[in-house]
């Protein structure tokens, strides 16, 4: 039983890893709503954390993220899954466990805005090609409403975490 366990300690975060890529592969392909798919692909190694732990976080965090800049067309998304979605679900866990409102929002927030400011400068044009125009003409415009979009996605992130622990987790097992 216990080589069964260690298995699946390894397994699970692997096959959630290729679901991840195959989301950021997509995300290339895809002629709108790159950052919502890539979004999306950030919620797998969130599954890893929340079934296996925060080492199979990282685990499928590094896989994934390795597998997705050598094979998608668009490395901007590859980026956008390695630097930010793809890593954050570790962020927020780590950021959650004091229980502590405002140091978790600080830490989490810290995280988004450092992450994001790295990929606005090494990708700047990228970046500013896959937002509306009103956002990408001014950063006093970009960062408030990136910060108030990334709250939302927190939101909703810790509301797929619950329905994943609900629904998902128990089929699984």
């Amino acid at each position: 039983m216990r080589r069964k366990n260690a298995a699946v300690k390894v397994a699970y975060p692997a096959i959630l890893g290729v679901l991840a890529v195959m989301l950021v592969y997509l995300a290339s392909l895809a002629p709108t709503g790159r950052w919502g798919i890539v979004a999306l692909g950030g919620l797998l190694p969130a599954a890893a954390v929340v079934s296996v732990g925060l080492k199979a976080g990282f685990l499928c965090w590094a896989g994934a993220s390795i597998l997705a800049l050598l094979l998608a067309p668009d490395k901007f998304c590859a980026l956008l899954f390695t630097a930010l979605f793809g890593l954050y679900p570790m962020v927020k866990a780590m950021a959650e466990k004091p229980r502590k409102r405002l140091l978790e929002y600080a830490v989490k927030l810290g995280f988004f805005n450092a992450a994001f400011t790295a990929l606005y400068l090494t990708m700047m044009g990228a970046m500013l090609a896959t937002l509306p125009e009103r956002l990408g003409n001014s950063l006093w415009v970009l960062y408030p409403a990136a910060n108030i979009v990334f709250v939302a996605y927190d939101y909703g992130f810790s509301k797929l975490i619950a329905v994943y622990l609900n629904r998902v987790q128990r089929a699984v097992r």
